[in-house]
């Protein structure tokens, strides 16, 4: 009992629904951040807060973090799971608790603190994209970095608390930090080229983008790689950094 008690533990507030190809390949996104973040002797807990699974209250303080995953759903919706996540965070927030925001994840984060989402007036950025990270940072980003992206909503305006730390050509904030507890990354540093194929073949069938601007988006992912091994040095580095 006390070696269980001394383990790490984090949750993934699942906000998706597992494709077949993400649920075959790789058990799910659980599976998939569990693969990117887990260490050994680690605890990890999911909870489908899309479908109304939620920690209790007091269960948050038995976790040293939580990730806040993707979704198809907008940010900036008021489904009553959504705002339960919004209550949710700000609790996580009120007790100084870690929190990684991915996507989706990092909009509702955004917005839980005070700050505005909304659809990008330029649309979706869907494939690979270059990234100017910053400096004064206390995580020593590099430079520039290349990160998987598909999404057609941002997050608008940060409250003044927040350190916006990237930026791109298409998006003003592609990642912040809130005090040393809470971050937010726009992109997927999480997803392998076939998800994101996957995921603009599904989009192209539901008839989210038109045909030319996905063969587009493949031909250009192909080109190119993410960094995924930095990605996952930064986000497992704040996770399981010192507050």
């Amino acid at each position: 009992m006390e070696e269980e008690m001394e383990k790490k533990r984090f949750g993934v507030l699942l906000c998706a629904e597992d494709s077949e190809l993400v649920r075959k390949k790789y058990g799910g996104y659980f599976g998939v951040f569990v693969r990117m973040l887990a260490e050994e002797g680690e605890r990890w807990d999911v909870y489908r807060v899309a479908r109304g699974e939620f920690p209790d209250d007091d269960e948050l303080a038995l976790y040293n973090g939580f990730v806040i995953t993707g979704s198809c759903n907008d940010a900036h919706g008021n489904d009553p799971w959504i705002h339960q996540l919004l209550s949710l965070l700000q609790k996580l927030n009120s007790i100084n608790k870690k929190v990684l925001g991915i996507c989706f994840g990092h909009q509702i984060l955004g917005r839980a603190l005070g700050g505005k989402v909304c659809r990008s007036p330029s649309g979706w950025d869907i494939g690979i994209r270059t990234i100017n990270l910053s400096s004064s940072s206390s995580l020593k980003l590099p430079s520039k970095l290349s990160i998987i992206e598909c999404h057609r909503d941002e997050i608008w305006e940060l409250p003044p608390k927040a350190e916006v730390i990237a930026w791109s050509e298409k998006t003003g904030i592609e990642m912040f930090r809130y005090g040393d507890h809470i971050m937010g990354i726009q992109g997927h540093p999480e997803y392998t080229k076939d998800i994101l194929f996957h995921l603009i073949d599904r989009l192209t069938q539901h008839n989210f983008i038109h045909q030319d601007f996905a063969m587009e988006s493949r031909l250009k992912v192909a080109m190119w790689e993410p960094d995924k091994d930095s990605w996952k040095r930064i986000c497992v580095s704040f996770l399981k950094g010192p507050l």
